[in-house]
């Protein structure tokens, strides 16, 4: 006849059951030490006590589970990842209400595109126009340059205020050069954003 072969770790559980100086009243502990092997007791060991263990009833049932204390890097991650659920709840919302003031201010996708052309047209008058100074300061220039030449020719004096009207003449290239720069990319944001706007309200419209 075979005997049956009995765990360890029931045996040493049966054996705290059974201890005389193990009261009904008393906690009993059911722990891992970091060799894998499982302990019984009515108190763990310092160096365990914020990993997982288990407290069990006198009949040895497991009543409360505690999990191992989170470490520093889970605790980061834990809090990144809940950053990131608000962040996109917030970016959610933040859509959802634009969605319905694009549904209210706008009847159809021609509106939003006559709204669109409209600002692109502003923005390329004000690159016309800074594009037509800049071609009448050039001429000035041309004209400029060449009395400086005509008098250095004639061996006479060149009048200093000939200097500084090309040297302002450039200062209104540099400036309207800016604002041709300015205005293309103002003219990029616009177009992003209206079909950005046209993309959110076929969809919403859709919905």
């Amino acid at each position: 006849m075979r005997i049956p072969v009995i765990p360890l770790f029931v045996i040493n559980l049966t054996v705290v059951l059974l201890s005389s100086s193990f009261s009904v009243q008393a906690k009993m502990y059911k722990w891992v030490d970091d060799e894998g092997q499982m302990h019984f007791g009515d108190k763990i060991p310092l160096e365990y006590q914020k990993k997982a263990h288990d407290e069990l009833n006198e009949m040895g049932v497991t009543e409360k589970h505690s999990a191992a204390a989170k470490t520093p890097e889970q605790i980061a991650k834990e809090k990144r990842l809940v950053a990131e659920r608000e962040k996109a709840l917030r970016e959610s919302e933040k859509q959802r209400k634009l969605d319905s003031v694009l549904l209210d201010a706008y009847d159809s996708e021609r509106d939003l595109i006559k709204a669109r052309d409209s600002r692109l047209e502003d923005v390329a008058l004000q690159i016309q126009l800074a594009e037509s100074i800049i071609t009448t300061s050039n001429k000035k220039i041309v004209l400029l340059e060449k009395q400086v030449s005509d008098i250095k020719a004639s061996n006479r004096k060149v009048p200093g205020n000939l200097f500084s009207s090309i040297k302002n003449e450039k200062k209104y290239i540099d400036v309207q050069n800016r604002v041709i720069d300015k205005n293309q990319i103002r003219s990029d944001e616009i177009t992003n954003k209206y079909n950005g706007y046209i993309e959110r309200f076929r969809a919403a419209k859709s919905r």
